[in-house]
């Protein structure tokens, strides 16, 4: 009986971005396995890791006619019960008014204590769901380290564990950023 009723609660993407949609601009929620979860305010080391790589992004990803941009929500038709924001996507082509994509190129998640196993469970199977994506990024806050989660031409993913001295070569992108710069102002 507990399970009925707990089924009853989850929402789809067509009932959650109504939900969401009136709720102020300080509320951030996303739909995880039909379950709309506030965001907590983030750290200002994430948002300085977040705001180094959006930089980096956002001038490879303009050179290619695409945007890197924070907060936009990711759907996949394939899953209809999940709604996440990373912290950045790369899309290319017109901007949707409404705040969500589903094609995007490169995502990019920094990881969070109070998120690293949704980061690293649920979101990275939802996120190999989108065919349009290319790269997902995870990055560590803890240390200098990051995983490039990278879909090959037979659509199979590979990951790939980046240090300080390492660079994250985007192809999709044409260019590179040293992982390093993207602790900069940061004390390590």
């Amino acid at each position: 009986m507990a399970d009925a009723a707990r089924r009853d609660t989850r929402m789809t993407v067509a009932e959650f971005r109504p939900w969401a949609e009136p709720r102020p601009d300080e509320e951030r929620w996303e739909l995880i396995d039909g379950i709309a979860l506030p965001m907590s305010p983030p750290s200002a080391r994430h948002q300085r890791i977040v705001s180094n790589l959006i930089r980096r992004l956002d001038e490879l990803a303009e050179r290619r006619g695409c945007n890197a941009l924070p907060g936009l929500g990711v759907l996949s038709a394939a899953v209809d019960d999940f709604a996440p924001i990373p912290d950045i996507v790369v899309t290319c082509g017109p901007l949707g008014p409404d705040g969500y994509t589903s094609d995007p190129l490169l995502v990019a998640e920094v990881l969070s204590p109070s998120t690293t196993s949704l980061d690293r469970g649920r979101k990275t199977d939802f996120y190999r769901s989108v065919p349009s994506l290319r790269t997902f990024l995870i990055v560590s806050q803890d240390e200098v380290r990051g995983e490039a989660w990278r879909r090959t031409e037979a659509g199979s993913w590979t990951v790939e564990a980046l240090y300080r001295d390492d660079s994250l070569v985007l192809p999709e992108l044409g260019g590179a950023v040293p992982v390093g710069a993207l602790y900069t102002g940061l004390p390590l």
